[in-house]
């Protein structure tokens, strides 16, 4: 499977600074699901070893999974890690997204 899904510098740092500290976890996994504010959302987990269908995004010690369902709706997507005065969190900068709303985990294509 390939795909442009990129994962930035400060999210690999924090994916391998959260996973060394949870035991038997090896990745953070991202997928999207129907709902939210503005249609979709995205959904971050911590998850062991990728199933046979994920997109696995390496960078540095940090992996990323996502699932082939999901993938489609990242196309040329970047990962990334914030941290500013409205807190910290993982941003998806989705080019597909034409909306989305104040959460900042919620968008429609």
């Amino acid at each position: 499977m390939t795909t442009d899904i990129t994962l930035s510098e400060s999210a690999a740092k924090r994916i391998a600074q959260i996973v060394a500290s949870e035991e038997g976890k090896q990745s953070l996994r991202v997928s999207v699901e129907g709902g939210g504010c503005s249609g979709f959302s995205y959904k971050f987990d911590l998850d062991g070893a990728p199933t046979d269908d994920d997109l696995v995004i390496s960078r540095d010690n940090a992996k990323v999974l996502i699932d082939s369902m999901s993938v489609v709706y990242m196309e040329g997507s970047e990962i990334d890690f914030v941290d500013n005065l409205l807190g910290q969190s993982f941003q998806i900068k989705n080019p597909n997204a034409v909306a989305s709303c104040g959460c900042g985990t919620s968008f429609s294509v």
